[in-house]
């Protein structure tokens, strides 16, 4: 089908993996490419694999990824039609996407009011319970109401009791509170939170779920009114509200729960003429009586994790942005797909497990990835890469998809043993670590795994062994004689590091 608008040229307003990965759907529907970068970024491989790059300003994101007028600018002055926002920093702000439409500029993703209506967790809510989608039993204020005025409340949806921030995310602004003597000083710390992080101090109530399971569902929907699923994921595996592994199609779910839920998603899209790419997510709760799923949020954006609905249903889901993007009607196959095996995803980030998990800063001085049958690496580094401490510390996502789950998660744990990272602490054995637990295996999985099973989290990187040093050694000896050094000299030409000088002096079996 002719496209309405075609799109010439695609700023990418986001960095690392996200930006090589709408770079790369890019070149291959034939659009150009405008990479935007920090000074931190200079060197990042999406500024090398775009047609353009333009620099935004210094390594902090308020100064760079979060730089509206910036990007306006470089927008105009490189002749892009089009802003794709990725995820995180401006994905999700309609501020942005309504300053995109005013300049002229198609903003790849859902319509500024729509963004702002589903960014309020309060009326993404109100709005879920009104098209029939089940909400868990709560309270949920229009307008703000003070920790006094909430705790009659709480008192009748019964403890525990969730606190959360009606325009929060990441887990701020959110507190479990186990009994009434706890509720005030909790609420009023968790509102004050919420002022900081999001300028908004409102809170909302929820029944405590001790043991969800987090199911989201991929959605798209086009500029004509129609509107689809890409079936479930499940995320349950996080730490700190941030998810550590997802799947497809979930463990947890029969057919029948798969299609309420499913059908829940979309009926809620319809609702707000939702188009573009998102996610509806939910929580799954087992009961005696069945399993139950209740409405969490939206994300108005593409997913980290992405590539898991990719792999079992064969869509490019970058590909329908960008037609969605340039009018494109949504292709009647797209209704009628089945899942194709399993997928699983894992995050591999710069960080010290033996540190609590806290960002491993350096250069990656080694960066090899396994290339397996099967296996996806999606990263924003290479050899040479420098983590600071300005952006999330991922390093990459391992996605590998097989025939069924066990031979799924094989696979996987394969291709994380044959990973190299040298230069800065990952969390690689962490996570074959956890893929190799028992209950992880078994599917029992749940939002407190985490702090129900205990996984060794040993560091990754380790002093090179002596036979490291010797095939250093080897090397320079080899570059030396290479460069034009006269072989039993002192003198060299060379101009290569030695290891001999960057190791120190050491003796094979002892100092």
């Amino acid at each position: 089908m002719a496209l309405t608008r075609p799109l010439r040229k695609v700023l990418v307003a986001n960095r690392g993996e996200i930006a090589r990965r709408v770079i790369y759907a890019c070149r291959e529907m034939g659009i150009a490419t405008v990479a935007v970068y920090s000074e931190a970024d200079r060197h990042a491989p999406h500024t090398q694999e775009a047609d353009e790059a333009y620099l935004l300003g210094e390594a902090p994101a308020s100064e760079s990824y979060l730089n509206i007028p910036r990007i306006l600018v470089i927008a105009r002055a490189s002749g892009a039609d089009a802003v794709h926002p990725g995820y995180g920093f401006l994905s999700e702000n309609p501020d942005f996407a309504q300053a995109c439409a005013d300049a002229g500029l198609v903003f790849i993703g859902p319509r500024p009011e729509v963004i702002r209506r589903l960014g309020d967790k309060g009326e993404a809510k109100r709005l879920a319970e009104q098209v029939g989608v089940p909400i868990v039993p709560g309270y949920n204020p229009v307008t703000y109401a003070t920790p006094e005025e909430l705790l009659p409340h709480a008192r009748m949806v019964g403890f525990p009791i969730l606190l959360k921030a009606v325009a929060g995310g990441g887990g701020k602004g959110m507190r479990v509170v186990q009994t009434e003597e706890e509720f005030l000083a909790s609420a009023e710390s968790a509102s004050r939170e919420a002022q900081g992080a999001f300028g908004d101090p409102r809170l909302m109530l929820e029944r405590y779920l001790a043991r969800p399971r987090h199911i989201e569902v991929q959605i798209l929907g086009d500029e004509h009114g129609a509107v689809c699923h890409l079936f479930e994921r499940e995320c349950s595996v996080q730490r700190r509200h941030q998810k550590i592994v997802e799947e497809s199609p979930s463990p947890a779910l029969d057919e029948a729960t798969r299609t309420a839920i499913t059908e829940s998603a979309v009926r809620l899209a319809q609702a707000v003429g939702y188009t573009n790419a998102g996610t509806v997510e939910f929580l799954l709760e087992t009961t005696p009586e069945g399993a139950r799923f209740y409405f969490l949020e939206v994300n108005t954006r593409l997913q980290v994790e992405h590539p898991v609905t990719e792999m079992v249903t064969g869509v490019d889901l970058v590909h329908w942005q960008l037609r969605i993007a340039s009018g494109e009607r949504l292709d009647p196959t797209l209704f009628s797909l089945q899942q194709r095996g399993h997928a699983m995803e894992v995050r591999l980030y710069a960080e010290d497990p033996a540190n609590e998990f806290a960002p491993s800063l350096g250069t990656l001085s080694v960066w090899e990835t396994p290339h397996l049958p099967g296996v996806r690496v999606d990263s924003g580094v290479s050899a040479g890469s420098v983590i600071t401490h300005h952006y999330d510390p991922m390093l990459a996502k391992i996605i590998a998809h097989a025939p069924d789950r066990p031979t799924t998660l094989r696979r996987l744990v394969s291709a994380l043993e044959q990973m190299a990272v040298l230069g800065v602490r990952t969390n690689l054995t962490f996570l074959i670590r956890l893929l190799h637990h028992p209950a992880f295996v078994a599917g029992e999985l749940h939002t407190g795994f985490l702090k129900e099973h205990t996984i060794l989290a040993e560091p990754t990187e380790l002093a090179p062994p002596a036979e490291v040093l010797c095939a250093l050694a080897l090397v320079d000896t080899l570059a030396r004689r290479t460069a034009g050094g006269v072989s039993g000299s002192n003198e060299t030409k060379s101009a290569t590091p030695s290891p001999w000088q960057t190791t120190g002096y050491w003796r094979l079996g002892g100092e």
